[in-house]
C-alpha cells in the first residue's frame, strides 16, 4: 500500500508540471489567454511558435513514459516493492500521470487534454497499440489536417487496440476510461468543428495576424 501511495503522488506531481504553460511564459505569453486557451502543445505550437511546441509534445510526453518505467522502478525499489509482475504500479503511475497532466494541481487543476502524455504511457505499457494508435492519428491528421480530429481518432483507437493486442483485461479497461476521458476534453474542439471556427493545422489564428 505505501508503494500505491507514493507512486501515485510522485506520477501525479510528474504529470502535473505544466510544460506548455511554462515554455510560453519564458515567451512572455500565458498560453491561457491565447487561441484555445489550452496549455497543450497544439496550442503552444500555433501561439508560440514551433520549436516550444516541439518541445511541448516531447516533454508531456515523457512524462507518461518515465512515471511508467524509471519513477515506478525508483519508488518499488527504494520501498523494497516487488520487482516482478508490476503491471498494476506502472498502470497506477500511468494513470495519475495523465490526471496530472490534465488537472494540474499548479493551474488551479485545469491542464490539458493528456494526448501527449497518454501516448508516453503506452508507449511504454502497450507500444504496438500505441504505435497503432499513432499510425491513426498521423493519417488522420494529414488527411483532414484538423488536430482534434486526429486526437479523437487516436483516442478511440488506442482502446481497441489494446484490447486487440493485450491479454490485460485491467489495461484494457483503464485505457479505455483515458480514451473517453480525452474525447471528453475535446467537447470545445468538438463544438467548434460544428461552428465551423475550428483552426486547421498550419492556419493562422486572427492573434497571430494581428501581432505581424
Amino acid at each position: 500500500m505505501p508503494a500505491f501511495i507514493v507512486i501515485a503522488v510522485a506520477a501525479y506531481l510528474l504529470g502535473s508540471i505544466p510544460t506548455g504553460y511554462l515554455v510560453a511564459r519564458v515567451r512572455g505569453i500565458d498560453i491561457r489567454a491565447v487561441g484555445s486557451g489550452n496549455i497543450g502543445a497544439t496550442n503552444v505550437f500555433r501561439m508560440v511558435g514551433k520549436t516550444a511546441g516541439v518541445f511541448a509534445l516531447i516533454v508531456d510526453g515523457l512524462k507518461g513514459y518515465v512515471a511508467c518505467t524509471w519513477l515506478c522502478d525508483w519508488v518499488l525499489t527504494l520501498l523494497g516493492g516487488p520487482t516482478t509482475n508490476t503491471e498494476l504500479y506502472r498502470i497506477l503511475a500511468g494513470i495519475t500521470a495523465v490526471l496530472g497532466h490534465n488537472f494540474t494541481c499548479w493551474l488551479k487543476f485545469k491542464g490539458g487534454k493528456g494526448i501527449a502524455t497518454s501516448a508516453g504511457v503506452f508507449f511504454a505499457l502497450a507500444p504496438l497499440a500505441a504505435g497503432i494508435a499513432l499510425v491513426t492519428w498521423i493519417v488522420t491528421a494529414v488527411l483532414t489536417r484538423y488536430v482534434s480530429i486526429a486526437s479523437i481518432a487516436a483516442a478511440v483507437a488506442l482502446p481497441m487496440a489494446v484490447w486487440l493486442t493485450k491479454d490485460s483485461l485491467f489495461l484494457g479497461i483503464v485505457t479505455t476510461a483515458l480514451g473517453l476521458l480525452a474525447i471528453f476534453k475535446h467537447r470545445d474542439n468538438v463544438q467548434r468543428l460544428l461552428n465551423g471556427t475550428e483552426q486547421r493545422f498550419g492556419q493562422k489564428s486572427a492573434t497571430q495576424e494581428a501581432t505581424k
